[in-house]
């Protein structure tokens, strides 16, 4: 059954109007969705039971069913959920001094085939839809609401390429942002890419003030193609000319995202090919140290080596920043706890 999550306010209030409700029971229905958090149709208490019988037999609400929780010591919290047809997709939430943050998965699977991510253990099964996506997001805010909390920034950088699954991303998006939902600003919202050229165009012509994040782990095309498949397709120049034109239509800050390798990307004169890469972009390198996984050969560098490769940037005019690690007693890996699931037999 369709869930109500997959349709954003607009949606929401046309729903209602194709009813024959009146104007204001959409705006309604969805407050008592994202504003007052409810889990079930009949706690619409100001709906007649009528509009609430059409609700409950039109939709479900929560497409997901929570299947483990892991908590590390630094509050990092992994959720592994179950999807209507047997899927399994994490999400996770992160404890900053700025505020929660959750990471967001929007596929089961990942078709990138990244050399260093568990994502890409498995291939794509298919797109997650807006409902399923919205309610990872729902489900950690729940969460919080025990402890009077609220989340207040949205990363999605879980398994799979958002902009592999774009339109179902946006519209999960604007029910989260819309400040009627759980109003979490566009400038509190990222999404991740690994440099799909033709949807970072459609990006910058939409002019979504929500920040977007490179995955670029490597500065020359010769290490990017070993480690990023995707590079084969869009190779840099490729990819820095979208970002070009990025820039000139939003005027936004970008960040790069570089996942330290030991003896692999992270050497001296990488940290200059990446400077001279970036040059005369409004960017930052987030520099992030590797949490290993089982299955791949790679090995995170240390806190002094990842200080020399910084060292460097800054020496070369690039800002960057040393991402805190979370999780590290938990299978923290973007797609870790996922595979360790589907391999003990539990999912898909």
């Amino acid at each position: 059954m369709k869930s109500i999550y997959d349709l954003n306010y607009d949606q929401m209030k046309e729903f209602a109007q194709d009813c024959g409700w009146k104007p204001f029971r959409g705006q309604q229905i969805f407050e008592w969705l994202y504003r007052k958090r409810v889990d079930s149709f009949e706690e619409m208490s100001n709906l007649s039971k009528e509009t609430r019988d059409l609700l409950q037999q039109e939709f479900a609400i929560n497409p997901l069913m929570l299947v483990k929780k892991q908590t590390a010591k630094d509050g990092t919290t992994k959720f592994l959920f179950q999807t209507e047809d047997g899927a399994l997709l994490e999400s996770v939430l992160m404890y900053f001094d700025y505020g929660r943050s959750v990471c967001v998965s929007s596929q089961v699977g990942c078709n990138m085939g990244c050399a260093f991510c568990a994502s890409g253990l498995t291939k794509k099964k298919r797109n997650l839809t807006s409902a399923e996506m919205v309610a990872q997001v729902m489900y950690v805010q729940k969460e919080l609401d025990k402890q009077e909390e609220r989340l207040s920034h949205i990363v999605v950088m879980g398994t799979g390429e958002p902009f592999d699954n774009y339109d179902n991303v946006m519209n999960f998006l604007s029910t989260i942002n819309h400040d009627r939902g759980l109003a979490i600003g566009a400038r509190h919202i990222t999404i991740s890419t690994c440099g799909i050229v033709p949807m970072i165009y459609r990006f910058a012509d939409a002019k979504y003030q929500y920040n977007l994040a490179i995955s670029l782990h490597a500065p020359n095309n010769t290490l990017r193609d070993q480690l990023m498949p995707v590079n084969h397709a869009y190779p840099l120049d490729t990819l820095m000319e979208a970002i070009r034109y990025y820039c000139s239509k939003n005027n936004r800050r970008l960040t790069f995202e570089y996942i330290l390798l030991k003896g692999i990307n992270d050497q001296k004169q990488h940290a200059k090919q990446l400077a001279h890469l970036l040059k005369g972009l409004n960017a930052y390198v987030n520099l992030i140290p590797y949490n290993s996984v089982d299955e791949k050969k790679f090995k995170s560098v240390d806190h002094e080596e990842a200080m020399v490769f910084y060292d460097q940037l800054m020496k070369e005019g690039v800002r960057a920043t040393i991402r805190k690690e979370h999780g590290n007693d938990i299978d923290a890996a973007c797609g870790q706890l996922r595979i360790k699931e589907i391999r003990k037999g539990n999912g898909e």
